[in-house]
Order: C-alpha cells, then sequence, then structure tokens
C-alpha cells in the first residue's frame, strides 16, 4: 500500500472535506452584497413609486379632448360618454358617433376634429390610448362601486378640471384593499356619483357610516373577491 501523501513539514494531508470550488465562495461574499442590496433598492425605488403605480400618467391622446371644457365647463354628464359606468365592469368609451351628435353643429369642420370624423366616414374606431389599468390578474366593476355610492372622484381625481386625464390614484392592491376595509369616507349619495364638485353638509365620516348601513356595503378583503 502507498504511504499517504506528506506536507512539507512532515505531517500527513489531511482529505478534502469540501469540493475545492468551495474556496471561491469568500470572494463572491462581498460582490453578492453589492448586487443583493441594489436589488432591494431597486424594489422599494421601483414598487413602491409611482414609476410603478404610474401616477402622473397623462398620455397624448390621438384628438385633444378637454375634460376640462366638456365636464366642468359645460357641465356634460360622465354617464353620457361612459354609458356603460352603472351596467358593468367597464366604463366603455365613447364611440366617434356620440361625439358627433354634437360637433356636427358645433365646431363641426375644426381640423382637430378629422380623426373623429374620418372614423365616422370609414367606421374604425378611434385609437384612444388607455389610461387607467387595473392588473389583468384583478377583476374590477365599475357598475359595483356605481351602485354603492362610490364617486368617480374617489378613483379618477378631479377629471373636470384636467385638461389632459392623468392618473391621480395608485389603483394599487395595498390602495384598493385599504378602501375595502373602510369604505365610509369614499362614500357618497348615488345621486352624487357623477357630481365632481359635491361636498358633504357635516361630517363626512358619519355620513359614510350611515351610507355604509344604508347601502348594505360589504367589500370583500379576501384574495377571491378579486382574484377570481
Amino acid at each position: 500500500m502507498d504511504a499517504p501523501d506528506k506536507r512539507p513539514d512532515g505531517l500527513n494531508e489531511a482529505p478534502f472535506v469540501f469540493p475545492k470550488w468551495t474556496n471561491q465562495i469568500p470572494r463572491l461574499i462581498p460582490p453578492a452584497t453589492v448586487l443583493g442590496l441594489a436589488g432591494v433598492v431597486f424594489v422599494i425605488w421601483f414598487w413602491f413609486s409611482p414609476k410603478h403605480t404610474e401616477v402622473g400618467y397623462a398620455p397624448r391622446q390621438p384628438v385633444p379632448y378637454s375634460h376640462k371644457l366638456h365636464v366642468g365647463d359645460l357641465g356634460l354628464d360622465c354617464r353620457y360618454c361612459h354609458t356603460a359606468v352603472e351596467k358593468g365592469p367597464h366604463a366603455t368609451i365613447p364611440t366617434a358617433e356620440t361625439c358627433m351628435n354634437c360637433h356636427t353643429v358645433v365646431r363641426h369642420d375644426s381640423p382637430l376634429l378629422e380623426p373623429v370624423r374620418e372614423a365616422v366616414r370609414t367606421g374604425k374606431p378611434i385609437e384612444w390610448v388607455r389610461v387607467h389599468r387595473v392588473a389583468d390578474y384583478a377583476y374590477f366593476s365599475h357598475a359595483q362601486h356605481v351602485a354603492k355610492g362610490v364617486g368617480c372622484v374617489e378613483c379618477h381625481g378631479r377629471v373636470d378640471q384636467m385638461e389632459v386625464v392623468r392618473v391621480v390614484q395608485p389603483l394599487s392592491m395595498e390602495w384598493c384593499v385599504d378602501c375595502h376595509r373602510n369604505p365610509a369616507p369614499a362614500l357618497r349619495p348615488k345621486d352624487q356619483v357623477t357630481n365632481m364638485e359635491w361636498v358633504p353638509e357635516g361630517d363626512r365620516e358619519a355620513l359614510g357610516r350611515e351610507l355604509v348601513e344604508a347601502y348594505h356595503v360589504n367589500p370583500p378583503t379576501d384574495c377571491a373577491g378579486c382574484h377570481r
């Protein structure tokens, strides 16, 4: 039998317990720590900021429609254009024909309205850019919220003051769940749902609690309520 290998000092060399590549682990710890900290910073910076929730997002539309003019100055009701907001999950976008109900008379020759006139002539819908979006894996119904007295302004802000519609609420899961846990501050009389200038008389919290009872508001807070 061959004699065991000896070290220069004459002692027998101990057998390796771990593979040789594990010797590199101490060298990898510093860069791995730096990368890990960078990842944590990125997650906090992105997912906990408007960069993720898109607050402030205000895309340019193919037709420069001013909600301030139509809703704020002229008093157009939200439901005239968003016809399904009381009937189903989506508020719907108005057709070009809806726009031309007024604009066959009002500023019918404006060059800004040419995309609307072309849509009527060709039957091809205007490709509006979507502003507000709930995650595809979450279920949301406009009709259910409107029926319980949640005003448009609670989610969309003072659209009647916007020349260009922008996102003002994060529409995140945390934001939605907070409202479901305490819906009273978001409630108003049902006949004031589309009135963005509505101001309650007296204590808003007290009114909200009354409406919770009157409208039988009991929003779900479990996962199945929104993730179906």
